[in-house]
């Protein structure tokens, strides 16, 4: 995952500024080209991390096998250098996050387990 800041919650909680910055979001999504190829933004997520590995493993068995063939029939096409037609594009409101709740909640595991691994205990007597 990315080491640097999000502005995503600061966008988010400004429906003004969601609202102005939408339609960019959505052209850069588009513009990207992983739609075109059936793709959702969370099967771009890189497996090398071993949180994203576990995340995989938390996956509903059929939201697995959906992301295992949306990678296999991308690779296809770019095997043979085309893009799926357009009735199988990826519609932005198919688009949703379904992989990075799972790498979030087991980050927020992870942290709590290490607050809990050096928690002092300390006696009064």
């Amino acid at each position: 995952m990315s080491a640097y800041p999000s502005l995503a919650p600061f966008v988010m909680k400004r429906p003004w500024l969601r609202n102005m910055l939408k339609p960019v979001a959505n052209w850069y999504s588009n513009a990207a080209g992983y739609r075109q190829l059936g793709l959702r933004a969370d099967d771009l997520i890189l497996e090398e991390d071993e949180q994203v590995l576990k995340a995989l493993k938390r996956l509903p068995p059929q939201e697995a096998y959906d992301r295992v063939y949306r990678l296999r029939r991308a690779v296809q096409c770019s095997v043979t250098a085309k893009i799926l037609p357009k009735e199988q594009w990826t519609k932005p409101e198919e688009d949703t996050p379904y992989l990075k709740p799972l790498i979030e909640q087991l980050k927020a595991e992870e942290k709590e387990k290490e607050d809990l691994d050096s928690l002092t205990i300390i006696k009064n007597h």
